[in-house]
């Protein structure tokens, strides 16, 4: 258990360029979950964050946020993350994974963001943004309807796109994209990620992972292109480090950039855990900052050995292969093992999701556990004392 420590606002942070290393210490006893770091221009105030979570509540269709979303994020800063970073946001209409999905294409989109990155900065937490594109995945019935599959056009579906004409299974055959509308899109992230600046964000995350369009032009079971985006590792990467560098050049050096990657595609012949630790090298010499590192949704039917932290020993393997900043996700439910990821060098940041949804608040619980005193419990929650469970 982590020694009994007081973070205040003047705590020494970690700048992670200078701590990719094993073994990372605060004095006499090695960093926690709980200890500040600092990417580029951006302190985060702990090490355990909110990973994007998809709502499927616009409800108008539009790719606008409610007050749903106001309110969803809201409570998780008010529950002491470090960083809360929004669901997967289309940077194209056509990106989006349902019809019900965010946007940032337009102008009312970003208006709409304003007060929810207000709030959330308001609560000592950094308003993230995951920019995405579902590509082959997209256009489908939001997980909670009676249909499942591709939703139709007459019923407020649209063509589907990818870097190949290859279908996921059970969805519509996509169109493949031509070489200059693989450009349209290196642009479309670039907007996505200036209006991400505008709307209030301090933080972007590119999802790279989850079978999603970048993963899928990654992996060579879903790309079958031939021009300079298809074939090698290094001509599947170029869409994926073409978006990094002109996001980078756009949001400027100050800016904390992550990329999430599947690590594995869990399937013979498909992405793997070097692949993904040699792009993530060349990520970081393009521009990106750390890695939050997932598996697998490139490919139904495959076999995943799913238990407590089961993809933990992905986020070391990009870690110390790549010398580069990860974050770690996957079954990761309590605060001795969330704490113990960042304890052992193992990853630097834990970024969590259902268990956020079943306690908002399990960054002050979790703090409660270890013996953390913390200087950001909400004044208004003082006469109900976060405690052990």
């Amino acid at each position: 258990m982590t020694p009994l420590v007081t973070q205040t606002a003047a705590t020494p942070t970690t700048t992670p360029q200078t701590s990719a290393q094993n073994g990372d210490e605060v004095g006499d006893r090695p960093l926690g979950l709980f200890d500040p770091i600092t990417l580029r221009g951006q302190r985060f105030r702990n090490r355990l964050w909110v990973a994007p979570m998809c709502q499927y509540s616009a409800e108008r269709e539009d790719g606008v946020p409610t007050d749903w979303h106001l309110v969803h994020l809201g409570a998780l800063a008010r529950g002491g993350a470090g960083a809360v970073i929004a669901e997967a946001t289309s940077v194209t209409p056509e990106g989006r994974i349902s019809p019900q999905d965010l946007g940032l294409w337009n102008d009312e989109q970003l208006e709409a963001f304003r007060p929810i990155t207000a709030f959330i900065r308001s609560q000592g937490s950094v308003p993230g943004v995951q920019l995405a594109h579902a590509g082959r995945k997209a256009s489908t019935f939001r997980p909670w309807s009676a249909e499942q599959g591709t939703v139709a056009a007459d019923r407020g579906g649209w063509q589907t796109v990818a870097p190949s004409a290859v279908a996921f299974e059970g969805y519509d055959e996509p169109v493949a994209l031509t070489t200059a509308e693989v450009g349209g899109l290196v642009e479309a992230f670039r907007v996505a990620a200036r209006r991400s600046v505008d709307a209030g964000f301090e933080l972007i995350e590119l999802h790279a992972a989850h079978g999603y369009l970048l993963h899928q032009f990654l992996s060579p079971l879903s790309n079958e292109r031939t021009d300079e985006y298809g074939g090698s590792l290094e001509n599947r990467a170029r869409l994926l480090l073409e978006v990094v560098r002109a996001v980078r050049a756009e949001v400027g050096d100050d800016y904390p950039l992550l990329v999430r990657f599947s690590a594995t595609d869990w399937a013979e012949g498909g992405w793997d855990e070097d692949d993904t630790a040699t792009v993530a090298a060349w990520s970081r010499e393009a521009g990106a900052d750390l890695f939050d590192i997932s598996t697998g949704g490139l490919v139904a039917g495959v076999s995943i050995p799913v238990g407590l932290g089961y993809q933990v020993r992905f986020a070391e393997h990009v870690r110390t292969q790549a010398e580069v900043e990860t974050g770690a996700v996957g079954l990761i439910v309590g605060a001795e093992q969330a704490d113990e990821i960042v304890a052992s060098g193992r990853a630097d940041v834990v970024l969590m999701a259902r268990e956020f949804l079943r306690d908002p608040h399990f960054p002050l619980r979790a703090a409660a556990e270890l013996g953390v005193e913390l200087d950001y419990v909400p004044a208004q929650y003082q006469r109900a004392p976060f405690r052990a469970r």
